[in-house]
């Protein structure tokens, strides 16, 4: 892997920045793209080499494309594109904003729309890639989440059709569906509705077949198989790691 260089959006925190670690510890060379990059500071002093962060907009098209232009002039190809950036904005639907709807759509699709549509460029001329897109167990509906669980289904069906169009190129793009992870977002989101946290996770505990709640690490590790050159038969996939065979 010391040649190859995987791309993550989304890096600085939770998920994003755990799938930044596997895959320094694997051997990439690590592009972070995030809006914050503080943690991203921190995982620099120890990578300095391999990594480099880029703060930036996935929305903005202009953004991506001088992002992608960076990691082309440091180093020159990009092999693995981690789609993993993504926001929440809760509502119930007869409630829910149109600023709420949009800001998600425009985050979680169309930013992914842009990077990836500049990245398979590359992976193309270069006759190889992987693409992840991260999805979620809320893409089968969610309630209080009908802009989210919308727009990580579009990220599967875009996985699909993209699954498709790459394949003879050497490309292949699969996603990832996490159910219940614990990060600062998850549990963002219980602060805001009021929730107790424990009591969250004790209940998500009870509900999957392996008694535990999930970690970003677990996402990680699906990231790591998806992303590996051996993993070249397997794409168009969706993942969902619930902890449980009822996803």
């Amino acid at each position: 892997m010391t040649e190859q260089v995987a791309v993550i959006t989304g890096a600085n925190q939770g998920i994003g920045a755990e799938i930044a670690k596997k895959f320094l510890a694997e051997g990439y060379r690590v592009v972070g793209i995030d809006l914050d990059v503080s943690n991203l500071d921190q995982m620099k002093e120890k990578y300095s080499s391999r990594l480099l962060w880029i703060r930036a907009n996935v929305t903005d098209r202009s953004d991506v494309s001088n992002a992608v232009a960076q990691i082309l002039t440091k180093f020159g190809r990009i092999d693995v594109l981690v789609n993993n950036a993504g926001i929440t904005r809760d509502a119930l639907f007869h409630k829910m904003t149109f600023e709420e709807w949009q800001q998600v759509l425009d985050v979680n699709v169309t930013g992914g729309f842009h990077i990836t549509q500049l990245c398979q460029t590359e992976m193309v001329k270069q006759g190889y890639g992987r693409i992840i897109f991260i999805s979620s167990r809320s893409a089968l509906g969610n309630r209080g989440q009908a802009n989210y669980a919308t727009s990580k289904a579009a990220v599967q069906g875009l996985t699909k059709t993209l699954a498709i169009e790459l394949g003879k190129f050497g490309v292949t793009v699969n996603a990832i569906a996490p159910g219940f992870i614990e990060t600062d977002m998850t549990r963002a989101i219980a602060e805001k509705t009021g929730q107790d946290w424990n009591e969250i996770v004790t209940a998500m505990k009870a509900r999957a077949a392996v008694n535990r709640t999930g970690k970003p690490s677990d996402i990680a590790h699906v990231a790591a198989f998806f992303a590996d050159p051996e993993s070249s038969f397997v794409t168009g996939q969706v993942l969902y790691v619930t902890g449980s065979p009822n996803v």
